[in-house]
């Protein structure tokens, strides 16, 4: 399965050529295509999986674009950005967009019970409702379901790959140590013998 995934991941992952020749991205190639936005560190890759997962739930249409756009001002990781705007597909997104609209619908019901309705009252006096409609294609309350939901996936993401970096990191460390250890014992076990 780790296997088919990494496959999977190598096939679809763009790649800077393919990027500098698109011709929507032409206008932006200069500036996409900094090689401080393609480095895999463990700042810019928890921030491209949590701007690709914002950008994969919010918006519906051409989402490699605005995540590879959004990358510049928070310099987030280009291809994590791009790849994790995967995980809205002709599979999942039904699934999203219902979970969208129950958690919208929850949450401004609860909003309409309390005394000041804040959200509701922000909605319709400013053109935030209007924008939201615009952005992701869906009624207002699925749309701010869905901003909802991006949001707390995003931040989960960007947690769980700062976490998971680390562990990354201190696992090869560690293995990198053992075997300096093991050929170190091998070296003095080998000059032993010879004396």
């Amino acid at each position: 399965m780790f296997q088919r995934t990494t496959a999977w991941v190598q096939r679809n992952l763009p790649t800077r050529e393919q990027m500098e020749k698109s011709r929507v991205m032409r206008p932006f190639a200069s500036r996409v295509l900094r090689s401080d936005l393609w480095r895999f560190t463990r700042r810019s890759v928890p921030r491209g999986v949590a701007l690709g997962m914002l950008v994969g739930i919010i918006v519906p249409f051409a989402q490699i674009l605005f995540a590879s756009v959004l990358c510049l001002p928070v310099r987030a990781n280009v291809p994590i950005a791009a790849l994790t705007t995967f995980v809205t597909n002709p599979f999942t997104t039904p699934l999203v967009w219902v979970l969208g609209y129950n958690v919208g619908s929850w949450m401004l019901r609860v909003d309409a019970m309390t005394v000041v309705a804040p959200v509701n009252a922000a909605m319709e006096r400013s053109e935030f409702g209007a924008m939201l409609q615009w952005l992701t294609g869906a009624t207002l309350v699925t749309a701010f379901g869905l901003v909802v939901i991006a949001v707390v996936a995003s931040a989960v993401s960007y947690l769980v790959t700062v976490f998971a970096w680390r562990i990354i990191v201190a696992r090869k460390r560690t293995r990198k140590l053992h075997e300096r250890r093991t050929r170190r014992e091998r070296a003095a076990s080998a000059s032993d013998a010879g004396f």
